[in-house]
C-alpha cells in the first residue's frame, strides 16, 4: 500500500526574533521525525522543539537573534519551559502547559 505523503502545516513555519512578552497561541506541531515534532505559534513563529529523550519528550525552547536568523537554542519566549517534560506530543497539553507556565498558571 503506498504511503501518504505528509500534508504541509496550516501555518506559514517563520525563523526570526520574538521578543519578549505574549506568544500566539494555541501552538502549534510539525512533525520533523518520529522522535522530533517543531513548536510554532500561532502564527507560525518557530519557539522550539519537543525531543523523544529516553522515551519522555522535553521541550527545548529556541530563540533567534535580534538581527534575524542566528539561532539560540535554550532561548526565545519560552525559556523558562525548557525541557518541560511531557508524555506524548499532543498539541493540546502543549500549548495549554507551555503557555500556562508563561502566563503563570499552574498545570
Amino acid at each position: 500500500m503506498p504511503r501518504t505523503p505528509p500534508q504541509p502545516p496550516a501555518f506559514k513555519p517563520t525563523y526570526t526574533h520574538i521578543p519578549p512578552g505574549p506568544v500566539a497561541g494555541p501552538l502549534q506541531l510539525l512533525p520533523i521525525n518520529a522522535e522530533v515534532v517543531a513548536v510554532h505559534t500561532a502564527d507560525g513563529a518557530h519557539v522550539g522543539s519537543l525531543k523523544k529523550v529516553g522515551g519522555v519528550w522535553k521541550f527545548k525552547a529556541m530563540g533567534y537573534g535580534a538581527a534575524g536568523g542566528m539561532m539560540e537554542p535554550g532561548h526565545g519566549p519560552l525559556t523558562e519551559q525548557h525541557n518541560m517534560q511531557f508524555a506524548t506530543p499532543d498539541a493540546a497539553e502543549v500549548s495549554a502547559r507551555l503557555l500556562g507556565a508563561l502566563a503563570g498558571v499552574s498545570g
